[in-house]
């Protein structure tokens, strides 16, 4: 079985961090839309504006450490490959 294959199926590589990077698409998409939707509703102007400034700002966060995590998790896993080999 290809390395790669035996990975994905044992769980020792994540697929989470691509989807993360699609949420983030599909999250930045949502953000404009409803400000731009509130910019044109009544009295909403100015906080339809900031939702499509600052909106994807938010995001990014958010997604950033989501995939934060996962590089830990690929860190670590590189640092106990690291020792088990010293150990041996």
């Amino acid at each position: 079985m290809d390395d790669k294959m035996k990975d994905f199926l044992t769980f020792k590589k994540m697929i989470t961090p691509m989807i993360i990077q699609i949420l983030f698409w599909i999250g930045v998409a949502a953000v404009v839309i409803g400000g731009i939707i509130s910019m044109f509703s009544y009295g909403g102007f100015w906080r339809g504006l900031l939702m499509v400034i600052l909106g994807p700002i938010f995001v990014r966060l958010f997604t950033e450490l989501l995939i934060v995590t996962f590089s830990i998790n690929d860190s670590l896993r590189i640092i106990k490959n690291n020792t088990k080999k010293d150990t041996e």
